[in-house]
């Protein structure tokens, strides 16, 4: 199975690219799932064709969804949610603030990625493409499963005994039904969701990008952020790309000047990924013939699923007497990057995104004596302590 993500600045090409992709996986053969995770769904106005919660076949090896939140959160997380708020009520809390409180924050993404997950291994589908909400939201989805491990891990570690005493007590409210095994369950669930996400054999991560200064400034965070949890991106869609012009035109002129030097930022900020340039329809690209031809202008003859582009994500070197942890951190100053260390975690923070990194053994009993940017990656040198 193959999961292909397109995410990007709002109003960037993203529904529109995932759409050409499925298709263009559909009509190779492959069984193919095009699912949106944006709140502000579009994918059912580019495929022109109505489209529900659950999958639904709309072609030929292609199915298609757009995830209702809600009704994924009611259905996985509902007996949960009914017990916080209830046990919310009882302390006079009143009903719409216990029911909001009840929300856990993340849950929506969270359930979101497990129904996609889900669906992939239910449905038996050979590729998973996903439209994904403007690029904060995408890092902030695509960073739960990492931070809802981290506090079930230390929910696990501080509170068992607690919990232990509370089972009884959760049984007689809720017969039936155990909080915490619901938790437990939940997280492994997560883990082996997280697993398949980070994996570059199975899944890519593409950005969509126009030759703007913004979208590109946005789309090089994103890439930052997806390195600092470890996902894997394999090209990058250059959308709207104006030709040259043919006559003199003073106005299309200035515009495709004011594109090239963009252009040229983008192949060479984002090399070594391969980049795809999208011609600018003078039309809106709505319905299958449309978005077949756009596959056909993004991919030619390459097959849409196949990996692109491969590198290390973290790993650990003998240097001397040291040992050097290498965290690609592309586009990224030392003095926007803030660690912490406690115990055997190390948390790197980067803006609004912060991640919690089990050290390997080999570095836990070691100090972290320094840490500097060299070639695209985070570099910290750990030794035995003074």
């Amino acid at each position: 199975m193959r999961i292909i993500l397109y995410l990007g600045k709002g109003g960037v090409g993203k529904t529109t690219v995932s759409a050409a992709t499925a298709l263009r996986a559909a009509d190779r053969g492959q069984r193919t799932l095009v699912v949106s995770t944006d709140l502000a769904h579009s994918l059912a106005d580019s495929l022109a064709t109505p489209l529900q919660g659950q999958p639904i076949e709309i072609a030929q090896n292609l199915w298609a969804q757009e995830i209702n939140v809600l009704d994924e959160i009611r259905d996985q997380w509902g007996h949960i949610q009914e017990y916080l708020s209830s046990t919310l009520r009882q302390q006079g809390v009143d009903d719409v603030a216990a029911e909001e409180m009840a929300v856990i924050p993340g849950m929506d993404e969270i359930v979101s990625l497990l129904n996609i997950y889900r669906r992939a291994q239910d449905g038996n589908f050979d590729v998973v493409v996903i439209d994904a909400a403007p690029t904060g939201e995408t890092v902030r989805l695509l960073s739960m499963p990492d931070t809802f491990a981290f506090y079930v891990k230390k929910l696990s570690r501080f509170q068992t005994a607690a919990l232990g005493l509370m089972r009884p007590l959760l049984r007689n409210v809720m017969p039936g039904i155990d909080v915490m095994e619901a938790v437990e369950k939940l997280n492994v669930h997560v883990k082996a969701l997280r697993e398949v996400l980070l994996d570059p054999a199975v899944s890519s991560y593409r950005p969509v990008v126009t030759p703007e200064k913004m979208v590109i400034k946005e789309a090089l965070r994103a890439e930052t952020y997806l390195a600092l949890f470890g996902y894997p991106i394999d090209a990058v869609v250059c959308n709207r790309v104006l030709p040259a012009p043919a006559s003199e035109d003073a106005f299309m002129t200035a515009l495709y000047a004011q594109q090239q030097p963009y252009l040229r930022e983008i192949h060479d900020t984002f090399a070594p990924l391969p980049v795809w340039e999208v011609p600018y329809a003078p039309h809106e690209i709505v319905g299958a013939p449309l978005l077949r031809q756009l596959g056909q202008q993004i991919f030619a003859d390459r097959d849409p699923t196949a990996i692109y582009y491969q590198g290390r994500l973290q790993e650990v070197t003998r240097d001397g007497e040291d040992y050097l942890l290498r965290l690609p951190l592309p586009h990224v100053e030392m003095d926007k990057v803030a660690m912490t260390r406690k115990g055997d975690e190390l948390y790197v923070e980067i803006g609004n995104f912060k991640r919690a990194l089990t050290l390997p053994a080999v570095l836990v009993p070691l100090e972290a004596k320094r840490a500097r940017m060299h070639d695209g990656a985070l570099e910290i040198r750990f030794g035995t302590p003074r």
